[in-house]
């Protein structure tokens, strides 16, 4: 399986900033709506990438948005396309 790193540009810690940054790390549909639910919605399809696992790196920051990739992430822990969150520094 491949493997595939999106990383969130540094700052990006406030949850108006981590949503526009996670979405554009991700490459996310132009009918991403840069909200909690949206973000979820798009980390659980992720059909406009390719198979593999995909490594979201991010820094960190407002709680709300940890709360929806940890979500996400167990949801999508098996499958053609599955996702793994990691703080910045992981491997």
């Amino acid at each position: 399986m491949s493997t595939h790193r999106h990383v969130v540009r540094p700052g990006a810690r406030s949850k108006s900033a981590a949503l526009a940054a996670i979405g554009e790390a991700m490459a996310f549909p132009d009918y991403y709506g840069q909200n909690l639910d949206a973000l979820y919605d798009c980390l659980t399809d992720l059909s406009w990438l390719p198979p593999g696992e995909h490594v979201l790196v991010w820094e960190g920051g407002d709680e709300d948005v940890a709360a929806v990739l940890a979500d996400a992430q167990a949801a999508m822990s098996e499958g053609r396309r599955r996702l793994r969150v990691c703080l910045t520094g992981c491997v």
